[in-house]
């Protein structure tokens, strides 16, 4: 089957350490090359860099990169793309009109990219598949408002009617999306995967004091993300050291604003020297970072997916996280790890204290957490259950749909 994916705001090419584009771009990595191991012919459509960047790149993996020429570049902000989209649907529908590849199928990645793959499979005739990769109206505290442009949660809410399938990848996704107005016979429920060569239980390990217990948490220093509840939750468990990855390189720092926050916490804490930012780091790195680790802390406010969770349960890990989006459902409480409420750093320091203090339990969490990625959080069985979807959208005909 002939697939093509768009996603105009994170590419494929930029996989590397914890970065500005979430976990998108390993997502679609990772999920092109588990769907030409299956045997499809891919086509990831992604914006480029710079005029000077080639027109595309065939991947190690064997699936196609496809810079798009329409619209600005790649480091233009999501939040400015919206008079662009429909340039770039036209330049798609084009290209599968006439330019010898027309997709039996059109996978878009977030709402930007549903915009301009609903424009242009429209005018090619190509049935649209969509995923959110999180939504503009997310359960934050009162007041807090929709992420993005203004009148994204209305676009949202036309696209999921207009897509002929919503892929889902949590029950928390689907469920907003029911509130939000989206058909529930439109959606799929399809977890994404993790890389399992990458994040496995044997290999390299990470230097360490081995008479301190080590806790580690990964993500983007921004607030949302929960770090400064970690450290405030650090106090309760007073023999842990706490290592910190995400955030800039090493080197930078220093000149990071949220970084500077985080370290006067630790201070005011009295945690400061067992605090350790290590800041952003390559991929590549991450495993032997979670396997010199006792548990990893996941405690963001809100998380549309959750891959941190699933690469620490790869590398045998237990998970002390917060009850939210897929972290919810990843994380199977009392048996894979132990889960509790969104900012509440005394739930969490007690959550840690406890699973330090019991080997037994870890272990236990642990056999479990790597059965249920091994069984439910493979690219291979993603892939296996999105070509099911793939072949009912494209034998099916695409029904009627509202305009966007």
């Amino acid at each position: 089957m002939r697939i093509a994916m768009i996603s105009e705001h994170a590419s494929p090419l930029a996989v590397g350490g914890v970065g500005e584009s979430g976990s998108q771009h390993t997502h679609v990595a990772e999920l092109a090359a588990a769907l030409v191991e299956q045997g499809h012919d891919v086509r990831v459509y992604t914006r480029r860099d710079s005029s000077a960047q080639p027109e595309s790149v065939t991947t190690a993996d064997g699936y196609r990169v496809c810079h798009v020429p329409a619209g600005p570049a790649l480091r233009v902000p999501t939040d400015e793309m919206l008079p662009h989209l429909g340039e770039i649907g036209r330049w798609l529908a084009g290209q599968w009109r006439d330019g010898g590849w027309t997709p039996h199928v059109a996978h878009a990645h977030f709402w930007t990219s549903g915009l301009a793959t609903v424009h242009a499979g429209r005018r090619a005739g190509v049935p649209v598949v969509l995923t959110y990769h999180g939504l503009g109206v997310r359960q934050l505290p009162p007041g807090a408002r929709e992420s993005g442009p203004p009148g994204r949660i209305g676009y949202e809410r036309a696209l999921g009617r207009a897509a002929d399938r919503v892929v889902v990848q949590t029950q928390d996704e689907l469920g907003e999306l029911v509130r939000l107005g989206v058909p529930r016979a439109r959606m799929a429920l399809v977890p994404g995967g993790v890389n399992q060569e990458l994040f496995r239980p044997d290999g390299p390990v990470a230097p360490r004091d081995v008479d301190r217990p080590r806790i580690i948490t990964v993500g983007r220093l921004v607030e949302h993300k929960g770090i400064q509840d970690v450290v405030r939750a650090l106090p309760a468990a007073p023999e842990a050291e706490c290592v910190v990855v995400g955030g800039p390189p090493a080197q930078q720092l220093p000149a990071d604003g949220f970084a500077r926050r985080l370290r006067a916490l630790a201070e005011s804490c009295g945690v400061a020297d067992r605090v350790k930012l290590l800041g952003g780091l390559p991929r590549e790195e991450l495993g032997r970072w979670y396997r010199s680790a006792d548990l990893l802390v996941a405690a963001p406010w809100h998380e549309p997916f959750g891959l941190t969770p699933l690469e620490g349960m790869a590398c045998g890990l237990p998970v002390v996280g917060t009850n939210v989006g897929g972290i919810a459902d990843s994380v199977v409480d009392g048996l894979t790890g132990d889960l509790v409420p969104a900012r509440d750093p005394r739930a969490l320091g007690t959550a840690i204290r406890r699973l330090l203090a019991d080997k037994v339990r870890r272990f236990t969490y642990a056999t479990a957490a790597l059965d249920r990625i091994r069984n439910q959080y493979s690219w291979k069985r993603c892939a296996e259950q999105l070509s099911f979807v793939y072949s009912a959208v494209s034998t099916a005909g695409r029904p009627a749909a509202a305009v966007v």
